[in-house]
């Protein structure tokens, strides 16, 4: 898929495709830069072209145009969406901002921008201990996701920690008997999970971590087997950079990522595609604790 016409449509509309680890791998194949939350949050920051198509679910699309406003963000598939991106209510944040004192709202860069807006620092599961063991404050409130957050809150145990009770539809449905069995099934495996898994889940696993730190645990172990607790999405990349090694994936697709596809990126590219449009205040007031992120986890 990647031709010189493809190239040529890029130049043309002046864009650059950005996609995640979790698209189908004939989109990530299209894309410019292809990586985590985090990574394409900084690309999309820096990115001097003037249309950007991201390859991604909505709140992806929302930060990249947060981030960079003067640029023109098109989403291939507009019902693509994260259902965690809502799972927190803001009148919850400003409750509880009113009855705790040192409070710090942290936000996990997969929600939507009206929460982003009511957040202290946002966060991505790769530098999420970095910044909050970074914060002054002593009590954190982490939206949405609460698996990541008691994940967090175990490598910070100075900090008292809240939650708004959401998770990740995928990573959730995975079980610790999932993953029992199949280490029964290749006991020479080493088993890794995203920490949008639950506690029971991470607790078995042999390495916990954001999807490009899995990336690179595999890359670099002499292990030959690994039990993949992450979304299947990644087994492009992880083919690509681990050649002769095996992966058994156990959690689930994401079906709103999945969503995606090679012609729909070519629509964005000659005319198509869904702009993302904010609101100016929503847009200033989300961008905060997005610019907190990048500077306290550089």
């Amino acid at each position: 898929m990647v031709t010189e016409e493809l190239k040529e449509l890029k130049e043309r509309a002046d864009a650059v495709v950005l996609a995640h680890y979790y698209t189908d791998g004939a989109v990530q194949e299209m894309a410019d830069y292809v990586g985590d939350s985090f990574y394409l949050a900084k690309v999309a920051a820096k990115e001097k072209r003037s249309t950007i198509v991201f390859c991604g679910v909505r709140f992806m699309g929302e930060s990249a145009k947060i981030l960079n406003p003067e640029c023109r963000v098109l989403l291939p598939d507009a019902e693509a969406d994260c259902p965690m991106a809502h799972m927190a209510d803001v009148g919850q944040i400003e409750r509880l901002r009113a009855q705790v004192e040192d409070l710090a709202v942290v936000c996990y860069i997969n929600s939507s921008a009206r929460l982003k807006a009511h957040s202290d620092v946002c966060v991505t599961s790769s530098n999420a201990v970095k910044i909050v063991s970074a914060l002054p404050n002593r009590n954190i409130l982490f939206i949405p996701d609460q698996n990541l957050g008691s994940f967090v809150a175990k490598k910070c145990p100075q900090k008292a920690f809240y939650y708004s009770g959401g998770y990740c539809p995928v990573h959730a449905q995975l079980l610790a008997e999932d993953v029992a069995g199949e280490r029964r099934a290749h006991p020479a495996a080493k088993v890794l999970v995203h920490p949008e898994c639950t506690a029971e889940v991470v607790s078995l696993a042999d390495f916990a971590g954001s999807t490009a730190e899995i990336i690179a645990y595999a890359e670099k172990s002499g292990a030959r087997e690994f039990i993949l607790g992450t979304e299947p999405g990644v087994l492009w990349e992880l083919s690509r950079r681990c050649p002769g090694k095996t992966f058994y994936p156990v959690t689930p697709f994401c079906s709103d990522m999945k969503r995606i596809s090679p012609e729909q990126v070519l629509a964005c590219l000659t005319g198509g595609g869904h702009e993302v449009v904010l609101d100016a205040a929503l847009t200033d007031a989300a961008r905060r604790p997005l610019q907190r992120m990048l500077e306290l986890g550089k």
